[in-house]
């Protein structure tokens, strides 16, 4: 199957995941994949306007790696991780919401400077 998306993990987001055990690990890298070619909100799901989260439940932990697209170009669409969270409920505090936010205006701030 063909992807419909890169994704670029950020390195708050590679950090987070790299401080998970080994079993955590490939389980979120095999969902970024899996969301990668396949249309599911149980692995990639929208936020707000402009945050998504991958979704990896592993054990009664729900691992998170909030993200926010890029399609700034006609190349291919790009997905940037900008942290993770590790929580055991389904929703997602505000306030990493709003991280999330901050990190895609620097990220963008910093793409335009060039």
């Amino acid at each position: 199957m063909d992807k419909k998306f890169e994704v670029k993990l950020l390195e708050e987001a590679f950090k987070f995941i790299k401080e998970q055990n080994e079993k955590v690990q490939d389980k979120i890298f095999f969902n970024i994949r899996k969301s990668q070619v396949l249309n599911d909100p149980k692995l990639f799901k929208k936020l707000s306007q402009n945050i998504w989260e991958f979704r990896t439940k592993y054990g009664n932990l729900q691992y998170r790696i909030l993200a926010f697209w890029d399609k700034e170009n006609n190349e291919m669409t790009l997905v940037c991780g900008t942290h993770g969270i590790v929580k055991k409920t389904d929703k997602v505090p505000s306030k990493e919401i709003n991280k999330a936010e901050q990190i895609r205006l620097e990220y963008f701030e910093q793409k335009n400077k060039g």
